[in-house]
């Protein structure tokens, strides 16, 4: 049986790269990381691509998913990374304002949030706490809380708690616990969210 421990478990053919991971975190096999940080207790599965991201706690980040793909300059005569990776051609320096375009849409995941196999959340998106993403699903717009989304593009299913309970776990924070309570109450975690929220909100 696999054991993680507080120091990341990182797969040998994993890239990371200017990148900050948490306690208890897994990256699998073949995940790339650039420019990123991964909350407390979250993990990508095997062939992920993650750029100018934070994933907060708790999140499952299932296989092949990709976080924040880079977008081209369509109003460009080419949108051919020629006119920005200038130098591979021969054809002078990158333009280095382009990528600082690129990194200034961000994709943030809140905590618990769960993704599923091949989806993209394109730049510049918020998927709030608790969320869910659909297998497959291209994530163009923001993800409120505790909603889960389906489809190309993504769009509201339905949401995983009634607007109370999702508000008193927000609120409730149980993300940002200290792992002595995480471990007093991990018995409550496997019960519904009605009685947990009435327990400890």
């Amino acid at each position: 049986m696999k054991k993680l421990s507080p120091e990341p478990t990182v797969h040998p053919t994993a890239v990371i790269k200017d990148t900050k991971l948490g306690a208890w975190t897994e990256i699998g096999a073949h995940t790339s990381l650039v420019e990123a940080a991964v909350g407390d207790y979250s993990y990508l599965e095997q062939g992920c691509q993650v750029i100018y991201s934070i994933i907060g706690k708790f999140c499952s980040i299932a296989s092949y998913v990709r976080l924040n793909p880079g977008n081209h300059p369509l109003e460009r005569p080419t949108s051919h990374h020629i006119t920005y990776r200038a130098a591979q051609f021969g054809l002078g320096e990158d333009d280095h304002d382009f990528f600082k375009w690129r990194r200034s849409y961000p994709v943030y995941i809140g905590h618990d949030v769960w993704i599923g196999h091949n989806a993209t959340v394109m730049p510049g998106v918020t998927v709030g706490n608790g969320a869910a993403i659909g297998a497959g699903a291209v994530v163009t717009k923001d993800v409120a809380p505790y909603t889960i989304v389906v489809g190309v593009p993504a769009k509201p299913l339905r949401q995983r708690f009634s607007p109370a309970v999702a508000e008193r776990l927000q609120a409730m924070a149980w993300w940002d616990w200290p792992r002595e309570l995480l471990a007093e109450r991990f018995a409550d975690f496997r019960g519904g969210a009605v009685a947990f929220v009435e327990k400890y909100s």
